[in-house]
């Protein structure tokens, strides 16, 4: 569908998107975009990490069950964006149905 824009149809779906939210907004928006796209790409790195070592973990020992971590984790933000890190607090966490 997209590949059917022909550089007019282009050009006005641009100038529409200046008019909606302005010139000054819009490398604001492109700007917290990437960063939640590094915070999402880094998280989900994270999370095969952790997979991985549960799975082989559970691989060696299938009876005994690993131990927790007691220390919590803390989602990094972009460099030179130290204000947005926080901790995550992963015991408190109930399955939602």
């Amino acid at each position: 569908m997209i590949g059917n824009l022909k550089p007019l149809e282009i050009l006005l779906i641009v100038v529409v998107i200046l008019l909606l939210f302005g010139a000054k907004k819009l490398p604001d928006m492109a700007r917290s975009l990437g960063k939640s796209a590094r915070i999402l790409k880094s998280e989900a790195k994270a999370m095969k990490k952790d997979g991985s070592q549960e799975g082989q973990a559970d691989a060696a020992a299938p009876d005994a069950q690993a131990p927790q971590s007691t220390t919590a984790r803390t989602i990094q933000a972009a460099p030179g964006d130290v204000s947005s890190s926080r901790p995550v607090n992963e015991q408190n966490r109930t399955p939602q149905s």
